[in-house]
């Protein structure tokens, strides 16, 4: 098959990178806002280059990977979907819920198939846990816990169009906590500080950030956030039940040193998300040609999306109300 990918920043690049090898795709065409970006990445990977997202649309594509700045996603997956190809976009979806709801609502009328790209849902270890809850294993879930904690803080020009903390890195928790556990977040609970670099809070942000999160069968979850843990990149869930408990990412690259003197884990720790979910990011794209190839739905639709964004904006509700706030606030 042929694939059109819209963006080659860094994560394009990387997408790109993983289609040109998989055996399903014959070719791969890149198009990015700066066409000299798209021709530098496009050599780089021996791949093919078009000078500007509308010829990319013209291209003979079976389908369209969009990992271009948020603000373009909308449109994007409105073009690929009102003309047929089946879609793969970057979360999030839009840059607000308004946004979302927007597309969710035009997509819902089109029989084109939408991947929204949570790679958690094919990490090895969060697919076993969600196995583990829905044989039963773990008895009745009473708590979950998750964390991402990166190692250093984004650039100062990034946090003011990012989103927030929240919606930016706390979404893929939110979205995890729901595939996993299988059930909905009804009410949110947060808060967050700075202590770090003066750029968040003059963003309106925060640099850390706590949450507890209310399922609607009384499960309680909390997610822990920070964009400095320079040990490493930190990202785990544990899933506590009844009859058993599991946990996701204690490798040997756990970026934590016991003090009791236990000799483990023995390194090194993740730089990033990149090095700690590059399985991930190929098993999406594999599932993504099988999608396009018509032998699965999407595995994570743009209703996903929205559903962890609600949670997101919840959380910032939340954080500057400095107040408990359900998810039937904000509107289904």
């Amino acid at each position: 098959m042929r694939l059109g990918l819209a963006g080659t920043g860094r994560i394009g690049t990387a997408h790109a990178e993983i289609l040109r090898q998989l055996p399903e795709v014959s070719s791969v065409v890149v198009a990015d806002a700066a066409p000299e970006r798209a021709r530098a990445a496009a050599a780089k990977l021996g791949v093919e280059a078009v000078e500007s997202i509308d010829e990319l649309f013209t291209a003979g594509l079976d389908g369209v990977v969009i990992a271009a700045a948020t603000d373009a996603h909308p449109e994007l997956i409105i073009r690929g979907v009102d003309a047929g190809l089946p879609v793969f976009c970057e979360k999030p979806v839009a840059g607000d819920v308004a946004g979302t709801r927007a597309v969710v609502d035009h997509v819902a009328g089109a029989d084109v198939p939408v991947q929204i790209g949570f790679q958690r849902r094919f990490d090895a270890g969060y697919t076993a846990a969600r196995a583990a809850v829905t044989a039963g294993e773990l008895g009745w879930l009473h708590s979950l816990r998750a964390t991402t904690l990166d190692p250093a803080p984004p650039p100062a020009e990034y946090v003011p169009t990012s989103g927030g903390l929240f919606r930016d890195c706390g979404v893929h928790d939110f979205d995890i906590i729901r595939w996993v556990s299988g059930r909905e977040v009804t009410e949110v609970y947060a808060t967050g500080s700075n202590r770090g670099e003066a750029f968040f809070a003059d963003a309106g942000d925060v640099d850390t950030a706590a949450v507890l999160l209310t399922l609607d069968d009384a499960t309680l979850a909390t997610v822990s956030l920070t964009r400095y843990n320079a040990a490493g990149y930190d990202v785990r869930l544990d899933v506590l039940g009844s009859a058993g408990s599991v946990a996701v990412g204690l490798d040997e690259r756990l970026p934590l040193t016991s003090v009791e003197g236990v000799a483990w884990p023995a390194g090194p720790a993740y730089p990033g998300f990149m090095e700690r979910f590059r399985a991930s990011y190929v098993r999406e794209l594999e599932v993504f040609t099988e999608v396009v190839a018509g032998r699965v739905p999407s595995p994570c639709t743009v209703g996903d999306a929205l559903a962890a964004f609600r949670i997101a904006e919840a959380c910032e509700v939340s954080r500057r109300e400095r107040r408990p706030v359900r998810l039937d606030e904000l509107g289904t």
